[in-house]
């Protein structure tokens, strides 16, 4: 059992929060956010709200933990720019598996992951570091997903695929077996990736090409 902090007051801390309590052996002790985002009250979900700033002081890193669920903005380099942060504080931050999601022996999965019910993780595949799988998705066999990776839900990941950081996946996108999916890659809500994708592309339809736009353009 971990005593954890979680980054963030919004949704998916708020989840995170959730379900840490509900399906797990860590026990939340407090909420993080810089300080231009404490609350006034200093309180979310019955637990204290700390500065990031000076979190090491009321919470050490030798006797707590952190999690950091945060979402796809910036196409996750949002994310790890507080995971960096986290880390180089001293903090170990844990991973989220939910009991629901189908794993087998062998799974590798890098820290502060969060991954929700419904996943089915096929055999010999590997999760690296700040990844989220939302619900209901299906990783291929002989995967790799690689670091600040998003998955929305029911997105189909076939066998053999690698991901390379800071990829996001739209909700029901489909990528065929063997398909590399390069890094900053912005797979489209439905979209059918048959090929190799380049760096930083947006894809869309069926099958997917890509668009003019750079993902780094984009919000998500």
């Amino acid at each position: 059992m971990a005593k954890v902090i979680i980054f963030g007051l919004k949704d998916t801390a708020s989840l995170a929060h959730f379900y840490l309590n509900h399906d797990s052996e860590h026990k939340v002790v407090a909420f993080s956010v810089t300080q231009e985002y404490l609350p006034p009250e200093k309180e979310f979900e019955s637990l204290p709200v700390v500065p990031f700033e000076s979190v090491e002081k009321v919470y050490s890193p030798s006797e707590f933990c952190f999690f950091a669920p945060m979402t796809h903005r910036k196409m996750g380099r949002l994310r790890q720019s507080i995971y960096d942060q986290i880390k180089k504080k001293g903090y170990r931050l844990i991973s989220y598996v939910s009991s629901k999601a189908t794993t087998f022996p062998g799974l590798k999965i890098g820290d502060n992951c969060f991954i929700l019910e419904d996943n089915t993780i096929q055999p010999l595949t590997s999760i690296g570091n700040n990844v989220v799988l939302w619900s209901g998705n299906h990783i291929g066999h002989h995967s790799v997903i690689k670091d600040h990776v998003f998955f929305t839900s029911h997105v189909v990941l076939s066998g053999h695929c690698t991901v390379e950081p800071y990829s996001f996946f739209g909700v029901n996108s489909t990528v065929r077996d063997g398909v590399r999916i390069a890094e900053g890659s912005l797979i489209a809500m439905s979209a059918c990736v048959t090929k190799d994708t380049e760096p930083w592309g947006v894809y869309k339809g069926v099958p997917a090409i890509r668009g003019e736009r750079s993902s780094k353009e984009m919000d998500s």
